[in-house]
């Protein structure tokens, strides 16, 4: 046996191999214990991530509920306007959307440069 560490003249009686032993047992559960506390946080962690999964889905479907619901609700009331509005009134709606329409380009570039100017001026007083 000559992997034992002891010699012939310090061979350990039995209190001393069960005390180390029992110190070895103690040892190997804290690891244990660290290794399960570990274990639990990879297991928080997964928890958090499905729950933020989860809440994602509600806030997205609660969104396109939204989106649905507005859409109905800009409907009727466009829908009554053009029941209540005056023709004339109907009528400028008509050819200013029309000519929107048509000049799409020309006036994104003017509202394009009139946010540039109150950027440039509003950055010039502070």
């Amino acid at each position: 046996m000559s992997g034992i560490p002891y010699s012939k003249d310090d061979i350990p009686d039995a209190d001393a191999l069960r005390a180390q032993a029992e110190n070895t047992r103690r040892k190997l559960g804290e690891t244990v214990d660290a290794l399960a506390a570990k274990a639990d946080v990879a297991d928080v962690k997964a928890r958090a991530r499905q729950t933020a999964a989860e809440v994602k889905g509600q806030a997205t479907e609660k969104a396109a509920q939204a989106r649905a619901q507005l859409a109905d609700t800009a409907a009727t009331v466009s829908e009554k306007l053009r029941d209540t509005a005056p023709q004339p009134v109907l009528d400028t709606t008509q050819r200013v959307t029309e000519s929107a329409r048509v000049y799409r380009t020309p006036l994104l570039a003017g509202a394009v440069v009139v946010v540039a100017v109150l950027l440039v001026a509003r950055s010039r007083r502070r």
